[in-house]
């Protein structure tokens, strides 16, 4: 099983985005055409929308494991440090890509 690699962001922020049959995500199987929900995983810096979702709770440090994080969540958060320059997101979350 391959994943996805880590997600950059115009403005150098970085985090992992998988969905497989290994990961916590809706669905949870590998391949799905679209993915309701993702696991984040070792947001750098930490990330502040990522907090309700954290393995340990609201309360843990924010730069751990996010699971069953929502699909339009992780376009938010795309959306906000930029666009991605590089990197890959799970099949059918829709993200802004970004310019040059």
């Amino acid at each position: 099983m391959n994943l996805n690699k880590k997600v950059i962001c115009k403005d150098g922020f970085e985090m992992s985005v998988q969905a497989n049959r290994m990961a916590y995500c809706h669905p949870r199987v590998t391949g799905a055409e679209s993915y309701a929900s993702v696991e984040i995983g070792y947001p750098n810096p930490p990330e502040e929308i990522l907090a309700r979702y954290a393995e340990m709770g609201p309360e843990m440090d924010s730069s751990g494991i996010f699971p069953w994080v929502p699909a339009h969540v992780v376009t938010t958060i795309c959306a906000k440090h930029g666009g991605v320059v590089e990197g890959e997101l799970p099949a059918g979350i829709p993200y802004l890509r970004a310019t040059a």
